[in-house]
């Protein structure tokens, strides 16, 4: 198969998430703040790793998509790949305020617990398409696994 590069993708594919992660923390900018102020479950990281570690998470789910976008014409589900990848962006979206500004501590949880599930169904769609693309979304789901521990944990010590 050649692989040919596509910068127009490739630049599509980076700033739909970048730019659903910018708006989701400029929608909540104010409200994270919570975060030092609340009860937290041992290990849980300083505020600065956040910032860091979302941004590469977004920029790997662009170069994730792009490989899915720009690889694997031949495959029926790739639409099915794109609605997962949306599906799990849009909960991605929607966390920060629930968390932050409205203060849901139990409703983000399901809301995580849902993203997580999304976001393993689109690394399974996107491991069919293009292996690497699949592979290059593991470290999302560590992270949300881990954010799942911080968020019930948050929620249990602080009802």
């Amino acid at each position: 198969m050649i692989v040919r590069f596509n910068l127009k993708r490739l630049v599509i594919s980076l700033l739909i998430p970048l730019a659903v992660g910018g708006l989701s923390a400029f929608i909540t900018r104010g409200d994270m703040d919570i975060y030092k102020t609340v009860e937290r479950p041992p290990f849980s990281p300083p505020g600065i790793v956040f910032p860091i570690v979302w941004t590469v998470l977004y920029i790997l789910m662009g170069i994730s998509l792009y490989l899915v976008w720009n690889n694997g014409d031949q495959y029926a589900n790739k639409n099915n790949a794109f609605i997962l990848f949306g599906f799990q962006l849009f909960l991605n979206f929607i966390w920060s305020p629930v968390f932050f500004s409205a203060k849901q501590f139990l409703l983000a949880f399901i809301i995580l617990i849902v993203l997580w599930i999304s976001v393993l169904l689109m690394i399974i769609s996107f491991y069919r398409i293009y292996k690497p693309a699949g592979l290059l979304q593991i470290p999302y789901l560590i992270w949300l696994t881990i954010a799942g521990y911080l968020n019930i944990g948050i929620y249990l010590l602080n009802k």
